[in-house]
């Protein structure tokens, strides 16, 4: 139960998190969506650095990173609201910023996981 909980608090305090982010970040008036950008490549470096510590040092316990990775960076980084602006992008025949923003996403969010755990490993 305590788990649960971990999980719950962390992903509450991340998701609060993204919602600031994206209230000032996403632009509506040309429909590019940086705010989710910078959660999902910010919570991509945090989940590097926060597992790379926990493999490298073993000093983050499971508990600890229960909270941090699974909870706040899971509610952080949002893969439906993603996948959701794609779709608006597409819906929009805005082939172009779906294309752009897709490839963005996926290549500098896995940089910045490895990013984070080579930051660590320094």
């Amino acid at each position: 139960m305590k788990q649960l909980l971990l999980v719950f608090v962390g992903g509450g305090f991340g998701s609060v998190l993204r919602f600031i982010i994206g209230k000032y970040l996403n632009d509506s008036s040309n429909g590019i969506p940086y705010g989710t950008f910078a959660a999902n490549i910010l919570g991509s470096l945090l989940i590097g650095i926060i597992l790379g510590l926990a493999v490298k040092n073993n000093t983050l316990s499971e508990n600890q990173i229960l909270f941090l990775a699974t909870g706040f960076c899971g509610g952080f980084t949002t893969f439906s609201t993603f996948a959701y602006e794609n779709h608006l992008f597409l819906k929009s025949g805005d082939f172009m910023s779906f294309a752009i923003y897709t490839i963005a996403s996926f290549v500098v969010g896995f940089l910045a996981v490895f990013g984070g755990m080579y930051l660590v490993k320094s």
